[in-house]
């Protein structure tokens, strides 16, 4: 493959470089001094067909190597800042890392046989950057207790559902943020539709308050914004949503039910608000634009369009080619089943002409020897109308072994003193309408639920 048929990020930054920033609370970068400029110190060269591991204490200086790597680098590997230290010497083994770019050397010292290159942020080159190859984009796949998988994709189809996506001449430059930090698949793909799509982007911080972060969106003109359903449950809790009036609004990464989709309504009104369905393996999936839970059975099939969705034994399978190609590493099983779909793990039940999830394989929880998905019951709680987010979780019981209960987050405007009222109403809600082994046998009213860095709401067994 010649380097003009290459497909490299630098190559497709797009016009009107000088209005197009990526910024954090502390710099904010012009794409036309990336464009021209380096943040490897004039050392991109070294890298040349190397495997790389990007490991950066932001999210800014991420962004600005995956530009100045991609198209050099023979494969480079992200690094998630919630990766265990205890992962990252077999992590680096299996995606045969030997080199690290990186603001943070002395982190590396020990990484004897890998070369080591500074990060900064950008300064003017003596010469520009050239693609040479198409690099393979390495990802680390989220939600598990063990070594995580790696998974390789391409930036062909990292983009599939970006390209032709930038404003038409005179609109109004996008701008894009997400709750997501980019070194995971969902931020990932909120950058590279900023950057490729023809916009800017306005990355999170995890140490900045909520309260601070939205004023800052304000600030920056944000106008497109993603997070997980509970970072949006997070945001409604907290009053700021009232300062911030987002034209694009979307959802991903968890089970997007009606009660949080009806509350974005309520809170931008004029925003187009829907929910989308991708993942580390099977990259993006769909969008749901109808304002409702589920996707439309219709699709389902094959030569519907860019992918192809299945259901098998109640799991959702895709095949396209924005999924990634392979898991990396010695040992890797195979990514696809024969006819090379992937199977997401997600389950999905049919009701009438729709379908909904109602949780994850690995995510079921015993009661009394019967399979439970805590999504599910979730789902009933959080459409109480002073309910804001709720986790249900099993906790053993010398009878059955195990019962479900559930702790509760209402909303700020909820009577205290209707505590008791509003505890029954949900348990009377949730007897019309689950099995009775799913009824919680307990609810617990707490002022908040803990998220995972992957913006999902954490999820651990009494």
């Amino acid at each position: 493959m010649s380097p003009r048929e290459v497909f490299a990020l630098r190559d497709h930054l797009g016009t009107a470089l000088t209005e197009r920033t990526i910024s954090d609370p502390r710099h904010a970068v012009s794409l036309s001094d990336v464009s021209r400029g380096c943040c490897l110190g004039g050392r991109g060269d070294e890298l040349n067909g190397r495997s790389v591991l990007i490991a950066t204490s932001g999210q800014l200086l991420a962004g600005l190597a995956l530009i100045a790597i991609d198209g050099i680098a023979g494969r480079m590997l992200l690094c998630p800042p919630d990766l265990k230290a205890e992962h990252l010497a077999s992590i680096m083994s299996d995606a045969e890392i030997d080199a690290v770019v990186t603001d943070q050397p002395a982190r590396f010292s020990g990484c004897v046989d890998a070369l080591i290159i500074p990060l900064e942020l950008p300064r003017p080159a003596a010469k520009s950057a050239q693609t040479v190859r198409a690099t393979e984009w390495l990802m680390l796949t989220s939600g598990t207790s063990g070594v995580p998988k790696i998974v390789g994709h391409t930036l062909e189809g990292l983009c599939g559902a970006i390209i032709g996506d930038r404003p038409v001449p005179g609109e109004a430059i996008p701008v894009w943020a997400t709750f997501y930090d980019i070194r995971r698949y969902g931020g990932l793909q909120i950058f590279l539709r900023a950057i490729v799509g023809g916009g800017s982007m306005v990355l999170s911080d995890p140490g900045e308050a909520l309260a601070d972060h939205i004023a800052r969106l304000n600030a920056r003109g944000v106008t497109h914004i993603s997070g997980t359903p509970s970072h949006w449950r997070k945001l409604l809790m907290s009053g700021s949503a009232e300062q911030f009036a987002p034209r694009y609004v979307r959802l991903s990464g968890e089970i997007a039910d009606q009660a949080v989709l009806d509350g974005l309504k309520q809170a931008f009104p004029q925003a187009s608000i829907g929910h989308a369905y991708a993942s580390t393996e099977a990259g993006v999936g769909f969008a749901v634009n109808d304002g409702l839970e589920g996707f439309p059975a219709t699709l389902l099939g094959e030569g519907r369009g860019a992918v192809d969705m299945k259901v098998v034994d109640g799991s959702l399978r895709i095949r396209s080619r924005r999924a990634a190609h392979a898991y990396v590493g010695p040992d890797a099983a195979a990514l696809t089943d024969a006819d090379g779909y992937v199977d997401t793990g997600d389950m999905v039940e049919l009701r009438g002409d729709r379908y909904y999830f109602v949780g994850r394989r690995n995510g079921i929880i015993n009661v009394g020897g019967l399979k439970v998905h805590p999504e599910e019951i979730e789902a009933v709680i959080n459409g109480h109308p002073e309910v804001r987010m709720s986790r249900a979780k099993s906790r053993r019981s010398p009878i059955t072994g195990g019962i479900v209960v559930a702790e509760v987050v209402l909303t700020a405007d909820n009577d205290p003193a209707r505590a008791d009222t509003v505890r029954h109403e949900i348990l009377a809600e949730c007897r019309a309408r689950l099995a009775l082994h799913k009824v919680p046998a307990m609810i617990r009213f707490v002022p908040a639920l803990d998220v995972t860095p992957a913006g999902k709401l954490a999820r651990t067994d009494a």
